[in-house]
């Protein structure tokens, strides 16, 4: 049996930040990976490119059922102290909108860096590893102690490994893309533990249609336009992405975060203006433009077209000028609110995140570590604590992985 201060379960960008800061104070650090890889999440993320976090982090950017339990974490590791560390290993990185930074290279680039900073530490990490066992033991002291049984690759067989620790971490992730090693193992583990669960959904995920609406978007897939997309009084500018199955872009993965099924959401295809106002300034102006023709610097040619088809089939032929008032406050109003009733979501397979998980009234906002078992954490996404697109979810990894580096 091998002795560490400290495992992690899960080695993607929460658990690596806590071996790190755990390590780095001389603490003993084993990570255990079910993968082959680690970091997988990094690889894929932001195209390739690691959108690692967002120079204008705010509380409000985060969804929990405790909106207040991320406040603590956020502040005592920012934005600026995770690009600090980016600037100390001369990674090259570029400030997007909204304040998105990126690499500019690779996201191999912010992997590598957290592998070196592991490495410089001496912390340990086991790929190909799978627990089977874990079970608390009776502290012949004042201190916990957890009991890790372990099933590990090992050329033509598999390892048996007994390890035991002080502190155990949870970083295993959630549900989302499963692909990438997404799984439902950390909920597990809090419910071996009582600790209570919000139930899990797939979040920043694309939407899916069935009724005759799909055949629209799927004629007009791969065509994007820039929206005001809102739900429950949550409303994100951003690009819309028309795909074969139904709608996905920035501006659809933030909405889904904030969409329940069955309800409805509104796309403003034209935020800039009001549409019904300038269409009958327009007829004062006796305007001969036909609607499509007067739309084609605002919206695609291939957009426009289907629309006419639902909307304004009866007046396509007709100039601005002669088509009635009503009409053109009805054309308006759709093309300004446009409400739509997705039939699902894509699910965890495409899903960035997953909103709930593990409740934070069972975990400490300062340490995160749980309330009921001495010695067990939880950080990163297993927690009730989901950002929005743009860099909020790793910073919410950082933030919860270096909290916990710093006791256990």
């Amino acid at each position: 049996m091998i002795h560490y201060d400290a495992v992690i379960l899960g080695a993607g960008a929460a658990g690596l930040m806590a071996a790190i800061t755990a390590s780095s104070r001389g603490r003993s650090v084993l990570v255990i990976e079910k993968s082959n890889k680690v970091g997988k999440k990094i690889l894929m993320s932001g195209g390739g490119r690691c959108n690692f976090t967002n120079t204008a982090i705010e509380f409000d950017n985060y969804i929990s059922n405790n909106p207040h339990f991320c406040k603590s974490a956020l502040s005592r590791y920012t934005a600026i102290d995770f690009i600090e560390l980016v600037k100390k290993h001369e990674i090259e990185y570029e400030e997007r909108k909204h304040n998105q930074l990126f690499c500019i290279h690779s996201a191999k680039d912010i992997l590598n860096m957290l592998l070196e900073e592991c490495e410089v530490s001496g912390v340990q990490i086991k790929k190909d590893t799978e627990v089977k066992l874990l079970s608390p033991l009776k502290p012949s002291s004042e201190k916990s102690s957890y009991l890790i049984e372990c099933s590990a690759e090992g050329g033509n067989k598999k390892e048996i490994l007994q390890v035991r620790c002080e502190s155990l971490v949870v970083a295993t992730g959630a549900l989302s893309i499963p692909t990438l090693g997404g799984s439902d193992f950390g909920y597990q583990l809090a419910e071996q533990f009582n600790l209570p669960l919000i139930s899990p959904r797939a979040g920043l995920v694309p939407f899916m249609f069935t009724d005759s609406i799909q055949s629209i978007f799927a004629s007009l897939s791969g065509t994007s336009v820039d929206v005001v997309v809102s739900c429950q009084n949550k409303a994100f500018r951003e690009g819309l992405l028309f795909t074969h199955r139904g709608l996905s872009g920035p501006a659809i993965l933030q909405i889904s975060n904030y969409w329940n099924p069955g309800q409805n959401i509104v796309l403003d295809l034209l935020p800039d203006f009001n549409v019904a106002e300038v269409f009958l300034e327009e007829k004062l102006k006796k305007n001969k433009t036909f609607i499509k023709n007067f739309l084609s610097p605002f919206l695609t040619k291939s957009l426009i077209s289907e629309l006419q088809k639902i909307w304004w089939s009866d007046v396509a032929e007709t100039s601005i000028q002669d088509v009635s008032n009503e009409e053109l406050k009805r054309i308006g109003s759709l093309l300004n609110a446009w409400s739509l009733k997705p039939s699902s979501t894509e699910g965890y397979r495409t899903a960035e995140v997953t909103l709930g998980g593990v409740d934070t009234s069972s975990i400490s906002s300062k340490t995160m570590e749980t309330n009921n078992q001495p010695g067990l954490y939880f950080i990163g996404e297993v927690l009730d604590v989901t950002g929005h697109l743009g860099g909020y979810n790793f910073q919410w990894a950082w933030s919860s992985g270096y909290c916990a580096g710093l006791v256990i």
